[in-house]
């Protein structure tokens, strides 16, 4: 079964930057299309971006368009999100999955991305 773990969440200013890393254990090669999603307070999980395998389709959610980047490392079953230009409504936890989820692989712990005004 495959495992996720993400990491590298924290407490940022406004305008700030921080990069998450999302590693995929177990067996991860069901995890073609990989995405990064976000859940605020009160609010429904939503897709933030996501990679094809081989990085040639990338999408990204309007509202961090120009500021995030997602990327993936095959060889480390692992995906990150650059995240720059942080404003306090990227306030969230962060988890990766498949894109769309699978029932089969749970959603992992998150990581908690704060981001001060």
């Amino acid at each position: 079964q495959v495992q996720l773990v993400e990491s590298g969440g924290g407490l940022v200013q406004a305008g700030g930057s921080l990069r998450l890393s999302c590693v995929a254990s177990g067996s991860s090669i069901s995890l073609n299309v990989m995405g990064w999603y976000r859940q605020a307070p009160g609010k429904q999980r939503e897709l933030v971006a996501f990679i094809t395998r081989g990085g040639d389709i990338i999408k990204y959610a309007d509202s961090v368009k120009g500021r995030f980047t997602i990327s993936r490392d095959n060889a480390k079953n692992t995906v990150y999100l650059q995240m720059n230009i942080l404003k306090p409504e990227d306030t969230a936890v962060y988890y990766c999955n498949a894109m769309p989820p699978l029932r089969a692989v749970p959603w992992g712990q998150g990581t908690q991305v704060t981001v001060s005004s």
